[in-house]
């Protein structure tokens, strides 16, 4: 370590950390892709997409296939801080794909519960967010997204 760090050098660091900047770079194109993707299925701009969840491609794909591919660059596929990476983009890309996925099945069946009660007049709730997860395909989309992006990102930047 080297030693303490006065704010103004970290937020130089920060701003040159290109690990950091091709995360931010693959969430900022994965969000921006589905606001397109929704103006083309649904002719009319609807900017809630850029930051809503769920959809295609999945940004929590892109950004975290991007980090992994960026920490390989920028210390090498054979080191622990890769594999660490990789894991956590596995783990994340699989939970936005399952688990959150299935929550928002729940939200739907809960809301037609909902809607049923309230035909009934009996009880009026706020509806659930049903599009929290991805689809297997909005995962795949995403993590090649990132891994694109941080291979274009370092090809472009050579920073090694």
């Amino acid at each position: 370590m080297t030693g303490p760090i006065h704010p103004r050098d970290a937020a130089r660091e920060v701003w040159a950390n290109h690990v950091l900047g091709v995360l931010l770079l693959a969430w900022f194109v994965a969000q921006g892709l589905k606001v397109l993707l929704g103006v083309l299925r649904e002719k009319r701009c609807n900017c809630k997409g850029f930051v809503g969840t769920g959809g295609m491609p999945s940004s929590h794909a892109a950004s975290v296939s991007s980090l992994a591919t960026a920490v390989g660059f920028a210390s090498g596929f054979h080191s622990p801080l890769f594999a660490i990476a990789a894991f956590v983009a596995l783990v994340i890309m699989f939970d936005a794909q399952g688990v959150r996925a299935h929550t928002g099945k729940q939200a739907e069946v809960l809301n037609k519960i909902l809607d049923d009660i309230y035909l009934h007049h009996e009880v009026r709730e706020d509806r659930l967010k049903e599009l929290l997860g991805h689809t297997p395909v909005e995962v795949m989309a995403g993590a090649l997204l990132g891994i694109v992006v941080a291979i274009v990102y370092y090809s472009l930047n050579p920073v090694y």
